[in-house]
C-alpha cells in the first residue's frame, strides 16, 4: 500500500514509518526540510520524500495524492495545542481534497473525555473536524509514550540513579512502546474495514512510580530510586504541561490494557521492564556522580 507519513523525521512518525517500510508498504514522507538526516534515513530504507509542510496546505494536497492512507502523527506533551489544531485541520482537509485516503490520525487517549487539559483539548478539536469532514478515518489514542525517558534530561537523573516524574510515587501511569503504536498503526492500515470510523487507544503497560524504579533497578543493577517532580518545577516548562500531570495524578488514562492486548495478540506488546533492557540497559549501567 502506498502511505503518506507526516511528521516522520519524529519519534511517532518515523517508527510508524519504518514499521510500514519493514512490512513492504511503501511510505512516502513529508518533510519541511531537504537534507533532513532523519529523511535520509527513511530514504536509505526505501522510503521516498515528498517536500512540504503541514503549514502549507497544497504541499500536503499533493503529497496526499494518489496514496491509499495518511498517517498524522501528533506532536508531543510539550506541543503548542493551536499550531497543533491548525496543522491536523490542514493535514485532514488536504486529505479529503486529494481523494479522500483512508485518514489516520495519532490523539491522545482520553482526549474525548472533556478533561479540560488543553494538550487533550487540542487533539479533540481535531478529531471533531475530522469527523465533521466525513472523510474516511481512524483515530488513535496512546498514552505516554515510554521513549519519554529517553530525553537527555530523564538520562542524566536515571544514571545518577533517581527515577524523576510529576506524580505521587503510589499513582498508577498508563504508558506506552512507541514501536507498540507503531505496529497497530501499520495493522490498521492493513485491515482497513475492519478500522474504519473506529476511535482505539493504546497502551503497553501500567505501573507505579515505585514499580517503574524497581523494574529499572534490576535492569541497571544498581538502586533507582523514585522521585517525585513539584509541579512547580513543571510549570516552568508550561502551565499546558503541569495541567496534564494534574490530571493524571487524579487518576489518568483508563485504557482497558488486558481487552487490548488479548484482542490484538500481534502487535507484541513490550511491557516497561523489557522496554527497559533493550532502551535503557547500557545507558544505566553506566552510573555518574
Amino acid at each position: 500500500m502506498r502511505v503518506l507519513v507526516t511528521g516522520a523525521t519524529g519519534a511517532q512518525g518515523g517508527a510508524i514509518a519504518r514499521s510500514l517500510l519493514a512490512r513492504g508498504h511503501r511510505v512516502r514522507a513529508l518533510i519541511p526540510r531537504p537534507g533532513d538526516p532523519a529523511a535520509a534515513r527513511l530514504i536509505d530504507l526505501g522510503a521516498e520524500v515528498a517536500q512540504g509542510s503541514l503549514d502549507e496546505p497544497r504541499s500536503v494536497v499533493r503529497a496526499a495524492a494518489g496514496v491509499d492512507a495518511v498517517v498524522v502523527a501528533g506532536a508531543p506533551l510539550e506541543g503548542a495545542a493551536p499550531a497543533e489544531v491548525r496543522r491536523g485541520i490542514i493535514v485532514a482537509e488536504a486529505v479529503k481534497a486529494a481523494g479522500g485516503a483512508h485518514l489516520v490520525y495519532t490523539s491522545a487517549a482520553s482526549a474525548d473525555r472533556g478533561t479540560g487539559v488543553p494538550h487533550l483539548e487540542g487533539k479533540a478539536a481535531v478529531e471533531r473536524h475530522i469527523a465533521a469532514l466525513g472523510v474516511p478515518c481512524t483515530i488513535l489514542g496512546p498514552v505516554h509514550l515510554m521513549e519519554s525517558l529517553l530525553s537527555p534530561a530523564s538520562l542524566h537523573a536515571l544514571r545518577r540513579g533517581v527515577l524523576a516524574v510529576p506524580l505521587p510515587e503510589r499513582c498508577p501511569f498508563q504508558q506506552l512502546a512507541t514501536d507498540d503504536m507503531a505496529r497497530f498503526a501499520a495493522l490498521v492500515i492493513e485491515r482497513r474495514r475492519d478500522f474504519l470510523g473506529r476511535r482505539v487507544e493504546l497502551a503497553s503497560d501500567e505501573l507505579t512510580g515505585a514499580e517503574a524504579a524497581a523494574a529499572l533497578s534490576r535492569v541497571a543493577g544498581r538502586e533507582i530510586r523514585y522521585a517525585e517532580v513539584p509541579l512547580s518545577e513543571v510549570r516552568a516548562r508550561g502551565e499546558g504541561l503541569a495541567a496534564m500531570f494534574r490530571w493524571l495524578a487524579r487518576g489518568g488514562h483508563r485504557v482497558d490494557i488486558e481487552a487490548l492486548h488479548a484482542a490484538y495478540p500481534e502487535v507484541g506488546w513490550r511491557r516497561f521492564e523489557g522496554w527497559a533492557r533493550e532502551h535503557l540497559g547500557g545507558a544505566l549501567t553506566r552510573a555518574v556522580a
